[in-house]
């Protein structure tokens, strides 16, 4: 496979490994609706920082990415900020790039390959990622991302009308386009493919023929009621009775449309408007003492067949109906280039979980989390979004914050505006976790520094939060070992903490026969002991980013 060299390729190709981990802290005077959070998370920051900070909990998690970059035009304004090692990319730093920077394509491509990098650790690997770009960069970014996320991984490099009237070029073609550049991750299981329609119209209505389509009750591994209590409602039957989403083996299910959605809201006001017909539970299974139960189905009228989506994206919205939403939000165009919610919201209805985790590390002005909550309005979805925004200010008003000012503002009129019943926390990318940090008395909390040790220690994320107990100094169990952390945000009091051999008898009492991991300022113990008792200790902090054992 062909490669793309560039100034800097060498320097910056494993740049993501070298990136400190953060804390995440929370603003808790800038959430909105915390308690409906349920994962919203908008950070502000470096977002290189911002996304080596989520791997602890959100490595091979997220399953849409979508960005919306420096287009690269050269009249931007955007500057190169990583700090890397190196004399030459020293140079570039704080220097704006222009349309005469004749480096200008290796600094976009040198400050992307980072972030690409860890979006690939972020990705589940049913994942799909999803870069807004237009022609300055097209070609480059196709190279690179055939090499990171390879070319068989590719799905589309799918042209977006966003221009009708053809652009604002004045001298030579006038394209109107930009493109969508789509890969996935490796498993395409879960990307939709849409069934517009198949089969004879053979049924017949008021409104004319149709054909039996699917049943409104969600299948699948996240079927139960416990798992949209919001979607578990009555329907009214032919006959008159109230149906609940009830599925085959007699357990209470959930119907894939919450009651807001406007086909719901249609059927109460025409009893024909679904298909119903009586079906039997399973051999065996019955609900409240009934064999069988009332089922509605949707009714398709087009007999045309269509499987797969268009790469050709001419109607899921223009840059004008993004200046649009602004202006219905803020009374003024905010952000100079916002995409329309449409256009994500069709990338996101791609993925075919509606309980995914979306990443939007280039959030502008916050439109990803308002498409998301949308779309979750729509189908009742349980969508997380997750923004990552830099604090940098606008030229016109250089006292604004975009994080706090337009992406978090936006969000929050969003919410208040069209009624979502959602909310989001706020944080912000806090200290670097290293051994000059920690030295210096920079300490994050226990629980945070316990997520960072859990990762760093099994490359997976802490998913039993609720068992890590400061006062014991565990941290978690992974394949048969456990992990515990001595320490404390206290630097005096973590001066005088150690592993020693009362600590390590109480741990061995309490998990016999496991390996044990123990990161710890200090150790007081024999070699022979901890091998006999099979534990490895991980000095803090500076031994804390080699793997235990190692």
């Amino acid at each position: 496979m062909p490669t793309l060299q560039f100034k800097g390729k060498n320097i910056i190709w494993n740049h993501h490994l070298s990136i400190p981990y953060h804390t995440l802290d929370e603003v808790e005077k800038l959430d909105f609706r915390p308690e409906k959070a349920k994962g919203n998370l908008i950070i502000e920051g470096d977002n290189l920082l911002a996304l080596k900070a989520l791997l602890p909990q959100y490595a091979g998690k997220i399953k849409c990415i979508y960005i919306d970059p420096p287009y690269n035009t050269g009249n931007e304004g955007w500057v190169y900020n990583d700090n890397v090692n190196s004399p030459m990319l020293k140079e570039w730093l704080g220097k704006e790039v222009g349309k005469d920077d004749l480096t200008r394509h290796d600094k976009w491509l040198c400050m992307m390959v980072p972030r690409l990098k860890l979006f690939k650790e972020l990705l589940s690997n049913d994942g799909i990622i999803a870069i807004s770009i237009d022609d300055n960069e097209v070609a480059n970014l196709c190279m690179i991302m055939d090499e990171i996320f390879t070319e068989e991984n590719k799905l589309a490099v799918a042209p977006w009308l966003s221009e009708p009237s053809g652009g604002k070029e004045k001298t030579g073609l006038r394209g109107g386009h930009e493109y969508l550049i789509i890969y996935h991750n490796g498993n395409i299981s879960k990307i939709t493919q849409e069934e517009i329609s198949t089969g004879e119209l053979n049924l017949k209505d008021k409104k004319g023929m149709y054909r039996k389509g699917r049943e409104l009750r969600k299948w699948g591994g996240i079927s139960l009621r416990e798992n949209r209590p919001n979607q578990f409602y009555p329907l009214t039957a032919p006959d008159g009775t109230e149906v609940y989403p009830i599925r085959n083996d007699g357990k209470e299910g959930h119907w894939r449309w919450g009651k807001n959605n406007q086909k719901i809201i249609d059927s109460r006001k025409d009893i024909e408007y679904f298909y119903w017909e009586k079906c039997k539970y399973d051999e065996g299974k019955s609900y409240k003492g009934e064999k069988e139960r009332w089922v509605p189905f949707e009714k398709i009228r087009d007999k045309k067949k269509s499987v797969g989506w268009s790469t050709w994206l001419a109607t899921v919205g223009y840059n004008s109906d993004a200046t649009r939403e602004l202006k219905e939000l803020f009374g003024e165009k905010a952000f100079d280039t916002p995409k329309p919610t449409s256009l994500i919201r069709w990338f996101i209805s791609l993925h075919d979980d509606d309980d995914a985790i979306i990443l939007d590390s280039f959030a502008g002005s916050g439109t990803a989390m308002h498409a998301v909550m949308d779309l979750n309005k729509e189908d009742g979805g349980n969508r997380r979004c997750i923004l990552v925004q830099m604090t940098e200010a606008t030229e016109a008003e250089p006292k604004k914050n975009i994080c706090k000012d337009i992406t978090r503002e936006r969000v929050k009129r969003a919410i208040e505006k069209f009624g979502y019943d959602e909310g989001f926390q706020y944080l912000r990318v806090g200290i670097p976790l290293d051994a000059e940090t920690l030295l210096s008395g920079k300490l994050p909390t226990f629980k945070q520094f316990a997520d960072y040790v859990y990762y760093l220690c099994t490359g997976e994320s802490l998913k039993n939060k609720s068992a890590v107990n400061e006062k014991t100094y565990f941290v978690g169990e992974c394949n048969g070992s456990v992990i515990y952390l001595v320490y404390k945000q206290d630097f005096d009091a973590l001066t005088r903490m150690a592993l020693n051999l009362s600590l390590a008898e109480r741990i061995v009492n309490e998990h016999p026969k496991k390996r044990i991991i123990v990161y710890a300022p200090a150790c007081f113990l024999e070699e022979d002991y901890m091998r006999e008792k099979s534990i490895d200790y991980v000095g803090i902090p500076y031994n804390l980013f080699r793997r235990a054992g190692a």
